[in-house]
């Protein structure tokens, strides 16, 4: 049963690091970030920078990069592999950090993340460009939560092992959100741990019209999705990377988590996750689905929406009306649902009906490639 549960998988095609004095430096980033318009974020940083929130981002290592100076705590390397090769360091982790919480460069220059104000929490625990080991991301999680993380960001698909099951689950309990990504095609079949988790929010991928990336997994699990594809940031050594899949989504609605944090400090975690999903853009058919979950994340209306708690039921309110995440079709509803304990509209009712999300059972430990 231990080979079954050895391997972790990062959830994006490899980033390829752009040189600052070619194609990419700071003054063109800003604007090869699409997803920032997409999702309104200069109205959002309006509302919400993530001031006071430490998000864990578990992954390769987070460099040092001007765009994120002073955001970065002093991480772990919790990695047990063999030496990694020098000559070739992952962007990775550096770029999730980077769509979390980069700051730019000023007058609108460098990357910029979804919190700019958040503080990311390094914690090592995948070697560069090899596969890592589920214990080390189990390690990973239990250091995050034991260091106070109010978010944990996991943008890899791991096996089940009980460590790392018993190790998500305790950061649940302990009031943190914990985001994952659902996993990328062909790699993967379905949506992978631990965003399988109850109470993970686990994160699918859309493309530049809004409608699902190629990429991102589909199952029962999916609870919300966000921009995946060709998505900058950060990478080492000063430069900007970018990458397609479900990593990058992670991230950024890690960094929305962050956000909701910030501005409703005593908010419970599962309360965090309801307001992503509850104020989500519906996609596909009506409802939750297996595709797009309950929907694009809409900021706006996740930091300024009124939603009504976990298991409280009241006549059928109007959701807000936000341009984000616009599709070429304009196909949007504004049909809004939940992940963690999901709600769902009644129909013909007018009563918000109440139901656990999730499936009955956990899917058997498999390898991710």
């Amino acid at each position: 049963m231990a080979a079954l549960v050895a391997s972790l998988s990062l959830a994006l095609t490899t980033p390829q690091p752009v040189a600052l004095s070619t194609t990419v430096g700071p003054s063109q980033v800003r604007r090869e970030q699409w997803h920032l318009q997409y999702l309104d974020i200069a109205k959002v940083h309006q509302i919400s920078q993530g001031a006071g929130v430490i998000v864990a981002v578990a992954d390769t290592r987070v460099f040092d990069h001007p765009d994120l100076r002073g955001n970065v705590l002093p991480g772990i390397d919790i990695t047990t592999s063999s030496p990694v090769n020098r000559q070739a360091p992952s962007s990775h982790g550096t770029l999730m950090a980077g769509l979390i919480a980069a700051h730019g460069q000023g007058k609108g220059g460098g990357a910029l993340g979804i919190a700019p104000r958040a503080k990311v929490l390094p914690v090592r625990v995948q070697p560069d460009l090899q596969q890592g080991s589920t214990e080390d991301l189990a390690a990973g999680v239990e250091w995050a939560t034991a260091n106070h993380a109010d978010v944990i960001s996991i943008s890899s698909v791991a096996g089940a092992s009980v460590r790392l099951q018993q190790a998500v689950r305790a950061a649940i309990e302990a009031n943190i959100v914990v985001v994952a990504a659902a996993g990328n095609r062909p790699e993967d079949s379905g949506v992978g741990y631990p965003a399988s988790e109850q109470g993970v929010v686990a994160v699918g991928g859309t493309d530049k019209t809004g409608r699902l990336a190629s990429i991102s997994v589909t199952g029962p699990e999916i609870d919300v999705v966000a921009p995946a594809a060709d998505i900058y940031s950060t990478s080492y050594g000063g430069k900007y990377a970018k990458g397609t899949g479900t990593s990058s989504a992670t991230a950024i609605v890690a960094g929305a988590a962050a956000l909701i944090r910030s501005k409703y400090p005593d908010l419970p975690a599962q309360e965090v996750a309801h307001r992503l999903t509850a104020t989500a853009i519906d996609k596909g058919p009506p409802g939750r689905d297996d595709e797009y979950g309950y929907g694009v994340i809409d900021l706006v209306a996740a930091l300024t929406a009124d939603v009504p708690p976990l298991g409280f039921e009241t006549p059928s309110v109007t959701a807000p009306t936000s341009t984000a995440a616009h599709d070429s079709s304009d196909d949007n509803s504004t049909a809004r649902g939940l992940a963690t304990l999901g709600v769902l509209l009644a129909a013909g009712g007018g009563y918000l009906v109440w139901r656990r999300r999730r499936r009955a059972g956990n899917p058997p430990p498999r390898i991710s490639r």
